[in-house]
This record gives structure tokens, sequence and C-alpha cells, in this order.
């Protein structure tokens, strides 16, 4: 029965896709290419993705085992015909049901050896593909493991030649790639299904997994019958060592049924099929793991879009994806970001400093370190491989120009409001000189009190900025020859007024004798 709890997270969650999309079709010239819709979705995920993908033969019944680990009914398109339904890869992203922050990327592909298709190698670039972008591998297949089925598999002879580790590889490095393989390729699951036989060897029960390595023995001698048995089983063995099998029996008892099998209730299917159904998908969602890039790197949904852009070009470019390549050029993207969004938390930081400028010197290089000790923290948060701090440096340069911009807005804005305001207190002192108050005796001292007042004035005024001291003095400075003026003008009616009083007295003494 589908799980009520993980069907409601699902709805409630913001990233919830109602229905798969499509990742990866064939163009008009049957080349690969990755469709805008799935790309803007895997964009807006920046949980770390755990990717499940299924691979196998076409009307295998692959899209069924999909949809119950999306925890749905249907969803990725089950057909009931010869006629294979699922084109291309598609892609269906749910909230995970074990991992909170973790995001479920169900990745649903086209079967293998469509005979309407007849494109081997499309076939062999949707198996590396899958390979690629997942971190577990489930192969689904028919009946029974047996030397047909694994023969079915050789795909998986051909992923040396269809995926490359290094870009330049030595030729002493040929040894140790199969080992390099196996650090960077998925766990893989092999699933069989409608299982009629027995689990049996040699007359006593296995386990699922024992059938499993069973099929994959080797068989001993150097003939090229032998070799060409060996190849595949070799392949599976050393480039999948975590490996597990599932043995599912049929669904259904009627041929009717089977053709409906997505709209069938839990209750309407074989108890022992919904047991291994169970089975399985408790061990997807406990034992898949976060998908990561060489070197271990985590990645997130945004990543994975990357991902997927960089190897379909290569394809379709006609080149061999590279992992290293893959990976330089994922870091290139993912570091500009990084440094987008870490400039971003700075500068978004400082802003809220902005709205009160002017302040002092202090106050500014103490939000700059806050907020760039902030942003990159962010960076590092979000880059990786940034080993010769290239995008670090671009950081701290962007941060660097923004930090000056700021000093000197500062104390533009220091500059603006000390005018102002010494514009505001002399209005008074203005209109006295333009109404010649300051033209009479005396009228200096009557100057440099209205002027003293507007200093004491001035500094009594809060919050004036950098600028205040060097405004002020500017200020002075600039009504120098209006105030020398005006001592000149008071000294000569001063010395006037003298004379006068000394004729005045002179004469008043003449008068008196």
């Amino acid at each position: 029965m589908l799980c009520i709890w993980f069907l409601l997270r699902i709805m409630s969650c913001s990233k919830y896709m109602p229905a798969p999309v499509c990742l990866i079709e064939n163009d008009e010239n049957g080349k690969l290419r990755v469709r805008k819709e799935a790309k803007d979705i895997l964009d807006g995920i920046t949980e770390p993705v755990v990717v499940v993908s299924v691979v196998g033969l076409y009307r295998t019944g692959k899209s069924y085992l999909m949809n119950r680990l999306a925890g749905q009914q249907s969803g990725f398109a089950l057909g009931s015909t010869i006629e294979s339904k699922t084109k291309g890869i598609w892609m269906w992203c749910v909230p995970h049901p074990n991992k909170k922050g973790h995001t479920l990327v169900l990745l649903d592909t086209e079967g293998l050896g469509d005979v309407a298709k007849g494109d081997s190698k499309n076939d062999g670039w949707i198996f590396c593909l899958a390979v690629l972008l997942s971190s577990t591998l489930v192969y689904n297949s028919r009946g029974t493991i047996d030397n047909t089925a694994v023969e079915k598999l050789h795909y998986v002879v051909e992923l040396t030649e269809q995926i490359k580790i290094r870009s330049t590889e030595a030729p002493d490095e040929e040894e140790g790639e199969d080992s390099e393989f196996v650090r960077f390729f998925p766990s893989f699951i092999w699933v069989v299904r409608d299982f009629t036989l027995e689990l049996e060897i040699e007359g006593k029960k296995v386990t699922d997994n024992d059938y499993l390595e069973f099929a994959l023995n080797l068989r001993k001698g150097v003939s090229k019958k032998t070799r060409d048995y060996n190849l595949p089983r070799e392949c599976i063995r050393r480039y999948f060592p975590s490996r597990k099998c599932f043995v599912f029996p049929f669904p259904v008892t009627s041929q009717e049924d089977m053709t409906r099998l997505e709209i069938l209730q839990d209750q309407d299917l074989a108890q022992q099929f919904l047991e291994v159904t169970g089975h399985f998908c408790d061990h997807m969602f406990v034992n898949s793991d976060v998908k990561r890039l060489k070197g271990g790197h985590i990645v997130t949904g945004q990543l994975l879009g990357h991902l997927v852009e960089i190897y379909v070009e290569t394809i379709s470019s006609g080149e061999v994806p590279c992992l290293e390549n893959a990976v330089v050029v994922l870091a290139n993207l993912e570091n500009q970001t990084a440094v987008q969004e870490a400039l971003k938390v700075y500068q978004t930081g400082m802003e809220e400093l902005k709205k009160t400028l002017p302040v002092s010197i202090e106050n500014v290089t103490c939000e700059h370190q806050k907020f760039s000790s902030l942003a990159i923290a962010k960076f590092t948060e979000r880059s990786f491989k940034d080993e010769k701090m290239e995008y670090l440096k671009k950081l701290e340069e962007a941060v660097s120009m923004c930090y000056t911009d700021l000093l000197e807005e500062n104390k533009m804005t220091s500059e603006r409001k000390c005018r102002d305001l010494l514009k505001n207190l002399s209005s008074d002192m203005n209109k006295r000189m333009q109404d010649g108050e300051y033209s009479q005796s005396g009228g200096y001292e009557l100057y440099k009190r209205d002027r003293d007042a507007i200093v004491e004035q001035y500094h009594r005024e809060p919050n004036k900025g950098i600028r205040a001291e060097a405004v002020l003095e500017e200020f002075l400075k600039e009504r120098e020859p209006e105030a020398n003026s005006i001592l000149c003008m008071d000294n000569k009616l001063t010395e006037n007024e003298k004379q006068i009083n000394s004729k005045f007295i002179l004469g008043f003494l003449k008068y008196r004798m």
C-alpha cells in the first residue's frame, strides 16, 4: 500500500512535480538534446539529489517500478502493447522519503533494443547517460538471468569506449583505469521481473543476491567462446562491485490485468509481488547514495542540470564524455555562480548600511568585515575545485570594488549633508549681509558673532559623517574674503567716526573758549 505520509509530503513540497517530464530527447536529426522545461526544474533544486535511473529492454515494465518509487500509482507511461512508450530519458523529482532536505530524482530511460527505432548507437548513449547521471542504476529484465539476459547487457562492455576518466591518460595509467571507473560508477541493482522458477542452486535454497552472483560466475578456459561468455560478466563484476538483485514474481495472474497495472489497486496484485516491491523501495530509499562528482563533491539539482547539458552536448558533438572535463566545466560554471551569490550576500548586507549613511569609517569597516566574511563563507559553501583560488580572488576583487564605491558614497553623502546644513544655518546671516547690517561701524563684531553661532550650532548637529570638519573648514575659508571685507569696512567706518568725533570735540572746545 502506498505511504500516505509520503504522498502528503510530496503534495506539500514546493518542487512537487505532478507528472514526469522529458529530460533528454532526440531532435529531428536524431541527435540528443536537453529539454528546457526539465533543465529549469533542476535549476530550481538547490538540495542534494539522489538519482535513480532504470534501464532495460523495451516493454519490460521499467516505468512501473519508477512510479512506485515516486509513491504514485501512475506517472511514467506504461505501455500495454508491444510498442515502447518511453522515448529518450524522462525525469520525475520528488522529495526524498527518508533523507530530509534531499530530492529523489527518478530517470526512466527509453527501452533498449526497440525494434521500431533500431538504433543501437542511440541505445548505447542512453545507457551511458544513465550510468553517468545516476547514483543507483537499476537494470530491469524479464524471466531469468541466463546467458541471453547477460549478453543483452552488452552495453556494459562498451562503457570504457564511451566514457573517459581523464582528458589525457598516460600509457601506464591504463592498467588502473578499471578501478577509476568503479569509484565514479553508480551502485547496481538487477531487477528480474515475472520470475517463475524456484530460487535454488544445486538443490539448495538461495537468496536473490546469490542467484545474481551465480549467474555472474566466470568459466575457466581461454577459448574465444569462453572469453565471449566471461567478458560481460567480468565487466559487471568489475564496474559494479556494489550490486544487488531483486526477483519479482508475476504481479497478476491474467494477461488482461498485466496490460492495466497502473489502474489496479494493491489488493488486486499478488501479495508476494507487493512484498518484493516494498523491499525494493525500502532498499532504494535507505541505501541509494547522494550523487557525487569525481572528487567527492555533492551534486545538487542545479549541478545535475549542468551535468546533463555538458554530457549531452559532448555526445552530440561526436566526442566521448570525459568525467574530468565535465567536472572542470561544471566547476567553472558553479564557481561563477558562487561568486555572484556570495557577492549578493555582501551587497545585500551593505545595502542596510547605505540607508544610514553618512557614518563613521569605523562603522563602514566593521560592516565590511562582517559581510565580506559571510560572502566568503557563502562562496566556500557553493564553490568547488577552486584550487588556484582563481574565483575566490575574483570575489575578493569584486567585494573590494564595492567597498571602495561605498567609501566614496559615504564621503559624498557626508559632504552633501554638511554643505546643506551649513547652507541652512547661514541663511539668516546671508540675509543680514544683503540688508547691509554688517556695513556699519561695529559690523564685523556682529558678523563674527553670527558666524561663531553658526559654527557652534553646526558642531551640535549629530551624524554629519567623515567630511564634517573638512566641509566646515572649507566653508570658513570660502567666507574669509567676505569677513576681511567687512573688517576692513568696519575699520574705515570706525576711523571716520573717530575723526568726526575728534573734530566735534575740538570744535566744542573752541566754542567754550
